[in-house]
């Protein structure tokens, strides 16, 4: 008689949110980060841009493997066209920040699937609408001190402090922390692992 054990699933990424998200799905899964290189090609749009990243990240750990499904993701914060990525510096972040206040941006994550022994894979992306509140300069050097912009796109974080500056939201919250729950269930259903 045999069983059928689920496949084990690897989170191809260093982010202690997204594994902190994944972790609240109840499954069981290891992390392997997987340091891409995360240059793109000029000309792609923002969904091309996270789905390519994410399949490129789960890519990286699935050629190592050879079983297991690897999930890998990717966010990116949009304003006027512009993509947002994590700050170079304290000015960096000031010049971010004091663009996206007052005003509404987006905010793309793109989750890929890749099934380490067929090879089968899946891509797709969420998007989230965010609205920044009106910010003095003082409010936004004042948040920079904390440390909290640094290592985030688009330099704040909506499930931290950074939720403080954010005025609404439309679509999924989770999207913007970066790694919409939602969306990456039901792939993981698809190749089944299944949530509920």
């Amino acid at each position: 008689m045999t069983t059928n054990t689920p496949k084990k699933l690897i989170l191809a990424s260093s982010s202690p949110r997204r594994k902190e998200l994944l972790g609240t799905l109840g499954l069981s899964f290891t992390v392997q980060s997987s340091d891409v290189d995360e240059t793109t090609e000029a000309g792609l749009a923002p969904q091309e841009i996270v789905e390519e990243l994410a399949l490129r990240k789960a890519s990286a750990i699935s050629s190592q493997l050879d079983d297991g499904l690897v999930l890998g993701s990717d966010t990116i914060v949009v304003l006027d066209g512009q993509v947002l990525g994590k700050p170079a510096d304290e000015a960096d972040a000031f010049r971010m920040l004091s663009a996206l206040q007052g005003r509404e941006h987006t905010v793309y994550s793109g989750v890929a699937l890749i099934d380490a022994q067929t090879g089968r894979r899946e891509v797709t992306h969420s998007r989230t609408q965010v609205r920044i509140r009106p910010l003095s300069d003082t409010e936004i050097k004042a948040y920079i001190a904390t440390g909290e912009p640094m290592d985030k796109a688009g330099s704040y974080a909506i499930q931290g402090i950074g939720a403080t500056l954010v005025e609404s939201i439309t679509g999924d919250y989770f999207t913007v922390v970066g790694l919409p729950l939602c969306l990456t269930a039901s792939m993981l259903a698809r190749f089944g692992v299944n949530v509920l």
